[in-house]
């Protein structure tokens, strides 16, 4: 069952990219790049890991998506690493256990049941590009300890208008 929770701003720094349905990797496999990238300069993790879905477009098989990792205070970027921030406000969450690929699946839910509630998301639509506020996956296993995908855990929050 899905939860309403308020989250205040929460610095990360990240990696932001085009990608298309097929090249997730392009953009996923940077989170350990950017934990590496942060323990080098003695900056430790604030959260879990994300991908942060900045706009979406299905029909035209293309997303604007950000690895991300939370840390405590601002961090300078450097290169393509660039500091952010996740917006405060209300957030609809629910939480997957299971493997990453039946988020479609978990993501269709939440949307259906904050539909039910007559709650309205922080997006906008733009032909058929949907552009989030703040729209997140953030991995709470670490697949060094945990390898079986299948008994991962991943929070979904989508933040509401």
């Amino acid at each position: 069952m899905p939860d309403i929770v308020e989250h205040p701003d929460r610095p990360y720094v990240g990696v932001r990219k085009t990608i298309t349905m097929t090249t997730f990797g392009v953009v996923a496999d940077r989170i350990a790049e950017l934990i590496g990238w942060l323990a080098e300069r003695g900056v430790g993790l604030a959260g879990a890991p994300f991908l942060r879905y900045h706009s979406i477009d299905m029909e035209a098989d293309g997303l604007d998506v950000e690895a991300g990792v939370p840390v405590a205070a601002p961090v300078e970027g450097e290169g393509d690493i660039r500091a952010g921030v996740l917006p405060a406000g209300r957030y609809a969450t629910v939480t997957h256990h299971g493997h990453p690929d039946q988020l479609a699946g978990v993501m269709d839910e939440l949307l259906k049941w904050a539909s039910g509630q007559g709650l309205k998301w922080d997006m906008t639509e733009s032909g058929t590009t949907e552009h989030w506020g703040c729209r997140l996956e953030l991995y709470q296993t670490d697949p060094r300890v945990q390898p079986d995908p299948a008994e991962w855990d991943t929070v979904v929050e989508f933040r509401l208008a």
